[in-house]
């Protein structure tokens, strides 16, 4: 009587293995890459962001430049006189030093920092004064408050900083191109320089570029317009 054996071969045993190993490799590679991607998508989308967060907020403050209250008159009885200057050129790119200082309106409700406060009524009086410097506004006076907003891109930091404090880091570059008229009547948009007349500047165009540090993801660059109201009509 023949005795039947039952069980696996060493050649089958081996061959179980490595298909269980390649499925195994094949498996782990679909994880590393899934992983991968999610990181990337993460990090590109965490670079939108806050891209778009800086320029958002800057973009609020440039249509306001020059908004300085109802008159087109100001005294200046500021410290220094230092008012003056902002209102000749609200808005100034200095290439060199990769800084834009914007002069604006304050943005929101309930007063809050200003670097400058205008008493107006509207009507045939404005001065300027440095804030917590002005006194007592009249019956029939409006306070306008001002703020002094310096933007400065540090290259070798790749940060870019607003009034000396760290605003967003990993930037990889920052630049500003004015939107020029032809002349002072003029509303239309003529070219776009690095510097010019500041009563010819109607729009900024406004560009960000942010890496990844840990190389995730490529560089995001977000270009972004905007429009000075007061210049426009």
């Amino acid at each position: 009587m023949k005795v039947v054996q039952k069980g696996f071969g060493l050649v089958e045993v081996l061959l179980a293995l490595m298909l269980g190993l390649v499925m195994s490799l094949a498996l782990m590679q679909i994880f590393i890459s899934s992983k991968s991607s999610y990181a990337s998508q993460t990090s590109s989308a965490s670079l939108q962001e806050d891209a778009r967060f800086v320029l958002s907020k800057m973009v609020q403050e440039v249509r306001l430049v020059g908004m300085f209250g109802c008159l087109g008159k100001v005294d200046d009885a500021s410290v220094g006189n230092g008012f003056s200057k902002a209102f000749e050129e609200p808005i100034h790119w200095d290439a060199s030093s990769q800084t834009l200082t914007l002069a604006t309106a304050g943005t929101g409700e309930g007063g809050g920092w200003s670097t400058w406060v205008i008493h107006t009524d509207c009507v045939s009086s404005a001065t300027a004064y440095s804030n917590g410097r002005a006194p007592r506004l009249a019956a029939e006076e409006t306070a306008v408050p001002l703020h002094r907003q310096v933007y400065r891109f540090n290259k070798a930091r790749n940060e870019l900083s607003l009034n000396g404090q760290p605003l967003v880091s990993n930037v990889r570059a920052f630049s500003v191109l004015f939107g020029v008229a032809g002349s002072i009547n003029e509303r239309s948009i003529a070219r776009y320089a690095a510097a010019a007349d500041p009563s010819l500047v109607r729009s900024v165009r406004l560009t960000l570029t942010l890496f990844d540090p840990a190389d995730r993801a490529q560089e995001q660059t977000i270009d972004i317009v905007a429009a000075l109201r007061n210049r426009l009509g």
